[in-house]
């Protein structure tokens, strides 16, 4: 058999674009799964409609873009996390353990971090504005 042409050899397999796309198809799914599923998150989705907005009425820089956009991000994948190790928790040990009770304790643990950096960082990016200092 002849050696592939450099074209044909840069080329993915045949369905890895098919596979990679539906792959962001299942996140998708996943994260509206925990929407319609998870209280928690749904308030982080309206935190972070209230912090868009405020975001563009006050007219926050770029940098201050960025540190909103990671705190989100961030409370966002803990949350998310934290609903995963929670079902599969569940899945594992239907029956109460401790060791179960210090997994979902730890991952909310990390929710609760990320949470609180987040408001750290909205009272030094949105404070003086709306407190006028």
């Amino acid at each position: 058999m002849a050696e592939p042409t450099a074209p044909d050899r840069l080329r993915p397999p045949d369905g890895l674009w098919r596979r990679r796309v539906a792959s962001f198809g299942h996140a998708f799914r996943g994260v509206g799964s925990a929407l319609r599923s998870e209280v928690h998150l749904r308030f982080h989705a309206f935190a972070t409609a209230v912090v868009i907005g405020l975001g563009f009425y006050y007219g926050i820089s770029r940098l201050e873009w960025a540190l909103v956009a990671i705190s989100v991000a961030c409370v966002w994948s803990a949350e998310l996390m934290n609903t995963a190790i929670e079902a599969l928790t569940d899945l594992a040990s239907p029956e109460y353990h401790v060791l179960a009770g210090k997994a979902k304790d730890v991952a909310a643990g990390a929710v609760l971090l990320a949470a609180i950096g987040a408001l750290v960082v909205g009272a030094l990016v949105f404070g003086p504005r709306i407190f006028g200092h």
